[in-house]
């Protein structure tokens, strides 16, 4: 069971009562001070009032006013809450304007009520982070673009909104997408962006019928790829293996090692002469 500060408040937003009630039963079994709203009138009332939520967990079809534009004027609080997003809509649409209002998780409908507190809890210990806003390039579906800040928690804001986008895929090709895609975006926020948040990494996502294509346009010094494979490999003063374990340990990424193992996953990966772009390339059947 996960466990709370004292005093931190999680308001629930949705018009499913039976749902509501449920998260609120497991929410404050774990600890958390709890209140709900059924619709989005209601939930920028307990914004406006009182002590402000921690999180707000927060459906998106809502009668009258939807929770995506609960999430804008939300945004505009002296202090927002951080914004778990929970629906059943899986359209590439409402994604988007979701990675626009900067929420933090996105939770499709149906999933196990047993698992909120973990999120909840997850989320609190990216709250800082929250606070650093993604930017929105492109937002169609078949090619969204992202400016995001050099930091490990938006890094994982970013991949786990960007793997919502890819549905109809099969199992094994999601997952070696997805691997292959948080490998160089950690990559390229750590190596390339020293885990600066006033450094920024772009990130293109374009979808057509028979491929995949991401681009991540590293925002340091250089992102050299054969050159943190030899470091890996070649370590004179440790054996590679326990490198990538301490470093993962630390929260960093293992480096060369998962790179090597990246090329494996995808079609093509293609780097510029500056090291400082990279693409991968998963062809569709």
């Amino acid at each position: 069971m996960s466990s709370s500060a004292p005093g931190t408040r999680v308001l629930i937003v949705d018009d499913d009562r039976v749902l509501r009630h449920a998260l609120a039963s497991l929410l404050h079994a774990a600890g958390y001070e709890v209140e709900q709203a059924s619709d989005g009138v209601e939930a920028l009332q307990h914004l406006l009032r009182g002590k402000p939520a921690d999180v707000m967990l927060l459906d998106v079809n809502l009668p009258g006013m939807s929770g995506l534009e609960v999430l804008e004027q939300a945004r505009g609080l002296a202090a927002p809450p951080s914004v778990v997003m929970m629906t059943a809509d899986d359209t590439p649409q409402t994604l988007v304007r979701a990675i626009e209002g900067q929420a933090c998780r996105y939770l499709r409908k149906p999933f196990a009520p047993a698992q909120i507190a973990g999120v909840v809890e997850e989320v609190l210990a990216a709250a800082p982070a929250s606070a650093l806003a993604i930017e929105v390039v492109s937002a169609r579906p078949e090619w969204l673009e992202l400016i995001a800040p050099c930091s490990l928690a938006v890094a994982e804001r970013v991949q786990g909104f960007v793997m919502q986008l890819e549905t109809g895929l099969s199992p094994d090709v999601r997952e070696s997408v997805a691997s292959a895609f948080r490998e160089l975006l950690f990559n390229a926020v750590e190596w390339g962006g020293k885990l600066n948040p006033t450094h920024k990494v772009r990130i293109s996502c374009l979808r057509a019928k028979r491929m995949l294509l991401y681009r991540i346009a590293d925002p340091g010094e250089g992102f050299d790829i054969e050159a943190l494979q030899h470091a890996a490999v070649n370590n004179p003063d440790d054996d590679p293996l326990r490198h990538a374990v301490v470093r993962e340990e630390q929260g960093l990424r293992p480096g060369g090692l998962g790179l090597a193992i990246t090329r494996s996953l995808v079609d093509e990966l293609i780097y510029n002469e500056a090291r400082n772009e990279v693409v991968f390339v998963k062809y569709l059947d």
